[in-house]
């Protein structure tokens, strides 16, 4: 069996393959929107599980998701370019390269320090934003209607779909690749350095270089998760793109999914929607409460996140918790 043939590939294209029928053929366009908007933020979610995987964590990853959404708003709006297969790529390209630039300074910290460096970069650009009326300041502005080979979206329902389609193959390909990645020896230094940088340096590989890796690997897929975001809602805008807020939703999915697999980001990011959507219906007042309830839950109750739970009820019981056993529960 070749390595592209176990079964975390084969579960990944069959579970992708099976979403996909049924936002075609199935689901309605409110609930296809909705597993639009959780697999795009999946997508970030899925790099910082590779951070996480590393013992850390980022509370700005924002700036790359706002860098991706306005990456794919301002290319439609200044140059007229709205080809879903440039403008995607392109946001996920930015990203990367503003989080290569920063990683020379954010790999040489660690714990809470790393964490609040990449607050601290997300809030100057929230500030920039924030205080330029040429990017439309506090309000933002639209986004163009995405184009697939030229082929207009006007229509909702196929910019829906066209958009649906998209995320579904960009989320497998991404979590194949994060997959392969993490199987390989480069991969395997996320756990080899969080355990221990001193002996991962005798055995002479780059800590400070593994990190920034992994992190321009976390930078570009939170770009793409901010282009397809600005896609589907049509909008950007500094609030709800580039906001602290929004890095907080991102690491309260990512302690929700668990880093046990890649499939994990996109069914937390998938159940965080259906909560808090259904959580603002039921109680509009106190929905945060609700879901803060269910982050303590899993903290307390599944410390290695829901994808510890699926492999309890698989009889699998080996997905990764920061510190624990790791083996093939973690790829």
């Amino acid at each position: 069996m070749t390595q592209f043939m176990d079964r975390t590939v084969i579960g990944l294209t069959l579970g992708f393959a099976l979403v996909a029928l049924l936002g075609v053929f199935v689901l309605p366009d409110w609930l296809m929107s909705q597993v639009l908007i959780a697999f795009s933020r999946a997508l970030a979610v899925l790099g910082l599980v590779v951070l996480w995987r590393t013992g850390l964590i980022s509370f700005g990853h924002a700036l790359y998701f706002g860098l991706g959404a306005y990456t794919v708003a301002m290319l439609g709006k200044d140059l007229g370019v709205t080809e879903v297969l440039i403008t995607l790529p392109a946001a996920g390209l930015v990203a990367a390269v503003v989080g290569f630039a920063l990683g020379f300074i954010i790999r040489k910290y660690r714990e809470i320090f790393f964490a609040m460096l990449n607050l601290a970069f997300s809030m100057v650009l929230f500030g920039i934003l924030v205080k330029t009326e040429a990017l439309g300041s506090t309000d933002g502005f639209s986004v163009e209607q995405p184009t697939l080979f030229g082929i207009g979206t006007e229509d909702s329902t196929v910019k829906l779909t066209v958009l649906f389609l998209a995320v579904c193959t960009v989320g497998w390909l991404s979590a194949v690749l994060v997959h392969r990645y993490l199987g390989s020896v480069l991969g395997s230094l996320t756990t080899a350095v969080r355990d221990n940088e001193i002996r991962v340096e005798y055995l002479g590989y780059s800590v400070a270089q593994a990190i920034h890796g992994k992190y321009v690997m976390s930078a570009a897929l939170t770009g793409l998760a901010g282009g397809f975001t600005a896609l589907a809602l049509g909008q950007v805008d500094p609030e709800s793109m580039v906001n602290w807020t929004v890095s907080g939703e991102l690491v309260f999915v990512t302690v929700l999914s668990g880093p046990g697999s890649v499939a994990a980001p996109f069914i937390g990011s998938l159940l965080f929607e259906l909560l808090r959507t259904y959580a603002f219906e039921l109680v509009p007042y106190a929905w945060q409460l609700i879901v803060g309830g269910t982050l303590l839950a899993v903290i307390f109750f599944l410390p290695g996140g829901l994808w510890s739970l699926i492999s309890k009820l698989g009889g699998r019981d080996r997905a990764a918790q920061p510190g624990g056993n790791r083996g093939e529960g973690e790829r």
